[in-house]
Order: structure tokens, then sequence, then C-alpha cells
């Protein structure tokens, strides 16, 4: 790499300087795809292990609440850990630590052993969003931050779309112990790659001039070899209003997703009774829906700032036609379609993920780059927490009107709590920044 690297006047084409960018976008794709892929299998084994173990919905609950609060404590710690030793080093020691989690669940022969593993998923897994805002931070211009979160983190859905089809069919063929230990297995092999291909664009010395330069092209963005690297510390970033609008946004929306992620096989299953055992063509369906929304979410503020709207009009604008789009999920407590229900969820499903690419890019829209990653854990762990809080409602209320042979209504509250979370979401944020200015730190 020349060392006479300078951010030029000159408006760069970002399709005359090449696409190394794209490749790091890939590396985190494909991280996102595994980290869901292990974090859902429980959904989709929980029919035949509540036989096994004779669960509740409220041990279930337990469970997924002990992965909730896990993730909240990692999401904080690895956010300080990335900021601090850098994004290559702190993915590896992520992902090594989720996947031999996700192994060793096979091991579990309790509640009270799957409430461990899935603590020690949880912790180790909380590492993937921070490491990865942080990648798309360094590796991409502002005006292409959103498509590229929103591509990589469609690596969610592929990896929730993926696991209804797969899980299965090791479970009948296999077993469930099997299932646990091949998705978990998949990490190292990611693991090699990221090795060989991550490095920080002042250090890659596959990346040609032209394309480093397009990266730092932002007016306000400063090449590596002269930012200050120093991590901000949380007491500093606490007494931020931009950071408290990032906790809120993640505390009122994560916990929908989670339920998305962790109860619609069950949904299925007990309403509509499908059968788990086999591939199912449902939650295919709405977790496909949601790589839609992951990517479309991205592209719909990026497409504003393309038409040379500012940066976090475009991000706030494209944030509330999204929470309008979580609404109409109320409306499933009105038919007994099949059909028509998988519709509704696929919508709000996929609206979520292209909230979710938007409100992380405000992170790195709002705080320089040192500071990104800590960012993203405090708000990554105040979504945790509400992922802790909404499972213990849900497994109440959906033992409560399961002992009134009414299960389906238990569900029908759940999706009203859905349709309202985002938009409560968007009016939280807009009152705490009303404008989204950058943090001077």
């Amino acid at each position: 790499m020349p060392n006479t690297k300078t951010k030029s006047n000159i408006e760069i084409h970002p399709h005359k300087v090449g696409a190394y960018r794209w490749v790091v976008c890939a590396l985190l794709f494909f991280a996102t795809t595994i980290n869901y892929l292990d974090r859902q299998i429980i959904g989709l084994l929980k029919p035949a292990l509540e036989v096994q173990f004779n669960w509740t919905e409220s041990d279930y609950g337990t469970v997924v609440m002990a992965f909730a609060a896990s993730y909240a404590v990692g999401l904080l710690l690895f956010g300080r850990l990335i900021d601090k030793i850098g994004t290559k080093l702190g993915y590896a020691i992520s992902i090594v630590v989720w996947s031999l989690a996700a192994m060793f669940h096979a091991a579990a022969r309790s509640t009270l052993g799957f409430g461990i593993a899935r603590a020690a998923l949880g912790l180790g897994e909380a590492g993937n969003f921070p490491a990865a805002i942080k990648a798309v931070a360094e590796w991409f211009p502002k005006k292409e931050r959103a498509l590229a979160t929103g591509i990589f983190n469609s690596g969610a859905n592929i990896g929730a779309v993926v696991a209804p089809i797969l899980v299965p069919w090791i479970l009948g063929v296999y077993g469930w112990e099997m299932a646990f230990i091949a998705t978990g297995a998949v990490g190292f092999v990611w693991l090699v790659f990221w090795w060989v291909l991550y490095e920080i664009p002042s250090r890659q010395k596959r990346l040609q001039k032209a394309e480093y330069d397009y990266i730092h092209s932002d007016s306000e963005a400063i090449p590596d070899e002269t930012a200050d690297t120093t991590p901000v510390k949380w007491s500093k970033l606490l007494t931020v209003r931009q950071t408290w609008a990032f906790i809120a946004g993640k505390f009122l929306t994560d916990p929908i997703w989670w339920f998305f992620l962790f109860w619609l096989p069950s949904y299925f299953s007990s309403v509509f009774q499908l059968d788990l055992s086999k591939p199912s063509l449902h939650l295919a369906v709405v977790y496909t829906a949601t790589t839609i929304g992951s990517i479309g979410g991205g592209y719909l503020s990026s497409y504003f700032i393309g038409r040379g709207w500012p940066v976090f009009k475009a991000r706030k604008t494209a944030m509330l036609l999204i929470a309008l789009c979580v609404v109409p999920i109320v409306g499933a407590q009105f038919t007994t379609d099949l059909w028509t229900v998988v519709g509704l969820i696929s919508l709000a499903a996929a609206a979520h993920q292209a909230w979710s690419a938007n409100i992380f890019t405000t992170a790195s829209d709002m705080f320089p780059k040192r500071a990104v990653s800590s960012v993203v854990g405090i708000g990554g762990m105040a979504g945790s927490l509400g992922g802790v809080l909404f499972p213990l409602f849900i497994g109440f209320v959906l033992d409560h009107y399961k002992f009134l042979g009414k299960l389906a209504e238990g569900y029908n509250i759940i999706f009203v709590v859905c349709g309202c979370a985002y938009l409560l979401a968007w009016l939280v944020m807009h009152f705490i920044t009303p404008r989204m200015k950058p943090v001077q730190l």
C-alpha cells in the first residue's frame, strides 16, 4: 500500500474504484448467517425437546432468557473489547466461543444444562454485531453503510431460512444432538477465511489506493493512519443523547425479533398443527421475506441519500416508513387462513430487518469509528435486556391461555405488542434526538 493516501476533494465514483470492501461485506454476511443458524436451532427443536425434557412454555422462556441475559452482558463486554483489540481479533474470539457453546448443547441433559449452554452461546454470539458494524464503518463511506449493513444483516435471514430445512433433516436422521454439533462446527470453517482475508484498510495489501480514497471520501472522514483510536469510556458515551436514542430503539424493538426467531416455529406447530419434523415451507417464506427487507431497508435510506437528502433525514424517514410496515401484523388475529398469517408475519419480520439495517447504521453515522463498537454494545445490551423481559411476558401469557384452551388468543396479544413497538421506538428516538447530529468526542 502506498503511504501517500489522502482524501480527494474530487467526487469518486464507486464503479471505478474496485470492490474489495464487498469481500469484507461477504465475510460479515456469512458470519451472521452462522450466528443465526446456531441461535435459531433451539426454536426448531423445541417441540422435540419439550417432550423429552417435559418443558412448559415458562421453562422454555427461561432457557431463552438465559441466552438473552448472557447476550446482554456479552454485548457490553465485546463492544468494549473490540474497540480495544480491533475487529479482526475480536471477531475471531467471538466466533470461537459461540461455536464451542453451540456444540456443547449436545451434552445437555436437563433444563439447567440447556440454560448453561444457551448462556455461553449468548456470550459468544454477542460479538457478532459490534464487530460487524465496526467493520462496516472501517470499510464503507456513509452513503454505502446502510446498504452494506442490510446485506450482511440479511445473513440472519439466510440462517433462518436454512435452519427450517436443514435442522429437521438432521433431527430425523441423526437426532437432536448432531443438529447442534454440525451447525456449531461451521463457525470454524468461516474463521479460516476471516483470518486470511480481513484487515483494516490501511493494512490491507489487496486494497488499491483508489478504493481506499473512496472509502474515506466522506467530508468528515479521517484516514486510519491519523485517526484517534483511543476507545471512549462508557461513562462518557452515556452522557450523550445520541447514545440514549440508540439504546431506546434497540430496547423496544430487539425483543420482537427474538419472538419471531424463537417462538414462530412453535406458533405454527401449536396453532396450525405444522409438523416441524419435516422441512417447513412456511417458515422458509417468512425468513426469505426478511432477506428482502434487510437489503431493501438498507437500500431505501441509501436511495434517499443518493437523491441529495441529508444522511439523518434519510435514515429517520426510512425508519418511519419501516415502522408503519409492522403495524398490519395486528390483523393476524382476524384470520384463520394460514398463508394470510404467513404474509402478515413475513411483512413484519422483513420490516424488522429493514429497521435493524438502519438503526445499526445510525450508530456509525453519529459516532466516530473508535466508539462505534462500544455504542453498538451498549445499545445491544439494552435490546437484550428487553429480550430478557419479553420472554417472561410471553411465557406467562401463553401458559395462561394454554390453560384456558385458547392458545391462539395468547399469540394475538403478543402480535398487538409487536405491531406497536416500532412506532413507539421511532417516536422515542425522535424525541431524544430530533436532528440526530454527529457526536464530537
